[in-house]
Parts: C-alpha cells; sequence; structure tokens
C-alpha cells in the first residue's frame, strides 16, 4: 500500500504558510508506517515542538492503473474517507530551508490518520463536499473540495503519470486553510458531510 499526499491543493492554505502557488500538484510519499493504528492515541514525537494538524479528504483505489485519463478516473475508486496528515512543521521549515527532501516531518510513525470509509455513492458530489476538523470541540478546520486546485479525478490522472496505482493505495487530496499546532491531552475529530469519521486523542 502507498499513501499519496497531495501539498498545496488549497490557495487559501498555501497563503497562510507563505507558500508559492505551484503550477502542477505537489506530490509526497508516506510510508505504511506512517499510518496511526485504529484506536491508538497519537504520541507527539520528541524530534519536533512543533507538529501540526492537517485534515485531508482520502480516496481509496480499488484496481491498478497507470497512465489514467481525468475522464475514467472515476472508475478507479469507490470509497472516500477523512484523515489527518501530521507535520513536524519546524522539521519541514528547516528541510525546506536546506532543499531537502520532506519525508522525515510527515513520514513518521503515526504521521497519517485514517478514518472510516463511506461508499462515494453516499455523496451527491465529490467536488462540493463539506468536510471539518475540530479541535477540543472547536472547529478549526473548515473546508469544501470545489476549493480544490486540482479535482479529485485530476490528481488520480496526474498521479498515475509517475506511479502505477494499485488496489488499497490511498491518496491524500490536501488541507484546507486553518493548520495548527497540536499539543498533549488536545482532542481532534474529523467530519466529512457532516458524519464523524474519526477521533484522535493527542498524548
Amino acid at each position: 500500500m502507498k499513501i499519496i499526499c497531495i501539498g498545496r491543493n488549497y490557495a487559501d492554505h498555501i497563503k497562510e504558510l507563505d507558500n508559492e502557488r505551484p503550477t502542477d500538484p505537489v506530490v509526497f510519499i508516506k510510508p505504511d508506517s506512517a499510518v496511526l493504528p485504529k484506536e491508538q492515541d497519537f504520541y507527539i514525537p520528541e524530534f519536533s515542538k512543533d507538529v501540526h494538524y492537517e485534515v485531508e479528504v482520502l480516496l481509496k483505489i480499488k484496481k491498478v492503473g497507470k497512465h489514467i485519463s481525468s475522464k475514467f478516473a472515476h472508475t478507479y475508486y469507490d470509497e472516500v474517507g477523512l484523515g489527518i496528515d501530521f507535520t513536524a512543521r519546524d522539521l519541514q521549515a528547516q528541510l525546506k530551508e536546506k532543499g531537502l527532501p520532506w519525508e522525515k516531518a510527515k513520514g513518521f510513525d503515526g504521521a497519517a490518520v485514517i478514518g472510516e470509509w463511506r461508499p462515494k455513492t453516499n455523496y451527491k458530489d465529490l467536488n462540493n463536499l463539506d468536510f471539518s476538523l475540530q479541535k477540543n470541540d472547536k472547529i478549526v478546520q473548515n473546508g469544501n473540495t470545489r476549493l480544490m486546485l486540482w479535482k479529485i479525478d485530476e490528481l488520480i490522472a496526474y498521479v498515475s503519470r509517475f506511479f502505477t496505482l494499485k488496489k488499497g493505495d490511498i491518496i491524500f487530496t490536501g488541507t484546507p486553510a486553518g493548520v495548527g499546532r497540536i499539543q498533549a491531552n488536545d482532542y481532534l475529530s474529523g467530519r466529512l458531510g457532516g458524519e464523524e469519521l474519526f477521533t484522535v486523542n493527542i498524548k
């Protein structure tokens, strides 16, 4: 299983981190060891003092595909979900400053929260889908997929130019504005279309 992540896919998030707007999707990969086991708490790693939450809509690939056309991309997934791309922001900043890869800041153990999956047919329009993250019962991120710079099917087509997609692969589609730092004893919960799909305790 590959976890393929898209960075800088929401304009407001690009602005809040003062990043350059890309001309193509920003792609990086988390190892499968980054998946936080179900029902397990997230422990802030000792190598970072500034871990951020980033809530994202997820796709689960259902069959092998390479060089997929956007018009056929919808046939490669039946399920959507919600998750968190935890990021060691201080470490990421150091790596970016030196022009080095982000993996240590994005792919550490537990850095990928994957919530429950739902059939995509549950939703009227995947390109107009509300989602949100609450921290300690307060909404901190509130997004809609219509604000993506690259839509879901465009992302599948783009990624498949570089990586063969296989059954079970997961795509994180990018985070909206509102990312922020977590602290011990925080409680996070994510909603997709108004339905809670995950909760995480921070230790």
